[in-house]
C-alpha cells in the first residue's frame, strides 16, 4: 500500500485536509449509504442542495449584493466562482467513482460479472495476472486512477485560502495607506476618513471569511472522495484474482525435470 499512500500524502498536507480530518467520522471508511449504487453522488447532490438553500437565504437577505459592493478587488467573486467550479467537478468525480464501485460489486458478484464493462479493478487484476507482471507497478496505476485527479482539486482548494489571505493583505495595505496620508485630524473630514478606513478593513475581513468558508466546504467534498477512493482500492486489493484458463507447457508441467507428469 506504500505507492497509494505516497500519492495521497501531498493532498493531506493542505490546510483544508488538515481541518476536515479532525471532524468526527471523517477518517472512517465509506458510509453505508455511499455503498449503494451511486450513493456518493446522491450524497453530493444532497450536500449541494443544502448549500444552494443557504445561498438562496443569503440572497434573500441581500448579503450577496453587499458582498460584491464591499470588495472592489473582486477576490470574493473569484473565490465563489472557484468553489462553484470545483464543486461541479467533485460531483462529476463522485459519479465516476460510483460507477467504478458498481462495476467492482458486479465483478465480486460471481461468474455473471464476466460480461461487465471494464473497470479499474479488472484492469488491475488482469495486469497482475500477466506472466512476469510487477504487482507494485499495477498498484501504482490503480492508485493513480483512484486518487490522481484529486491532487489538482486539493491544490485549488488551498488556492481559495491563499486568495482570502491575499485580500486580507490588500485590505490592510489600503488601511495603512489611508493612515499614512493623514497629516492632521480634521473633524469635518472624519466621516470620509472612517469610510476609507472601514473600506480597507472590510476587504480584509470579507475575503478572509469567504476563503475560509470555501476551503472548508470544498474540503468536506474532497475528503469524502478520498475516503471513497481508499475503500475502492482496498476492496479491489482484497478481491480474488480472476481465474485464467491456460495451457501448461511440458516444461512447466514436469515434476522433477525428468518427464512430464502422468507419463
Amino acid at each position: 500500500m506504500t505507492p497509494v499512500a505516497n500519492a495521497s500524502n501531498p493532498q493531506h498536507r493542505m490546510l483544508g485536509a488538515a481541518l476536515v480530518s479532525r471532524i468526527p467520522g471523517a477518517g472512517h471508511s465509506a458510509l453505508a449509504l455511499e455503498r449503494q449504487p451511486h450513493g456518493l453522488f446522491l450524497l453530493w447532490l444532497a450536500y449541494m442542495g443544502l448549500l444552494l438553500f443557504g445561498a438562496w437565504l443569503l440572497w434573500q437577505a441581500g448579503a450577496w449584493h453587499r458582498l460584491v459592493n464591499a470588495d472592489p478587488t473582486g477576490l470574493t467573486v473569484t473565490i465563489v466562482l472557484l468553489f462553484t467550479g470545483c464543486s461541479a467537478w467533485a460531483g462529476r468525480r463522485a459519479w465516476v467513482l460510483g460507477q467504478q464501485r458498481v462495476r467492482l460489486d458486479e465483478q465480486l458478484a460471481g461468474p455473471a460479472a464476466a460480461a461487465a464493462p471494464p473497470s479499474w479493478s479488472t484492469e488491475y487484476h488482469e495486469g497482475c495476472a500477466r506472466p512476469g507482471a510487477d504487482h507494485s507497478i499495477w498498484l501504482q496505476v490503480l492508485g493513480e486512477r483512484a486518487h490522481g485527479p484529486h491532487e489538482m482539486a486539493w491544490w485549488l482548494n488551498g488556492i481559495q485560502l491563499k486568495l482570502g489571505l491575499l485580500g486580507k493583505v490588500i485590505g490592510f495595505s489600503i488601511l495603512a495607506l489611508e493612515l499614512g496620508q493623514m497629516n492632521s485630524f480634521d473633524p469635518s473630514q472624519s466621516s470620509q476618513l472612517l469610510k476609507n478606513l472601514t473600506g480597507g478593513l472590510g476587504i480584509a475581513l470579507l475575503t478572509t471569511v469567504t476563503g475560509l468558508a470555501g476551503n472548508i466546504l470544498l474540503g468536506l467534498q474532497l475528503m469524502r472522495l478520498d475516503r471513497f477512493a481508499d475503500a475502492l482500492v482496498a476492496d479491489t486489493l482484497a478481491a480474488p484474482l480472476p481465474t485464467r484458463q491456460t495451457v501448461p507447457s511440458p516444461h512447466q508441467d514436469a515434476a522433477h525435470g525428468d518427464r512430464p507428469r502422468g507419463s
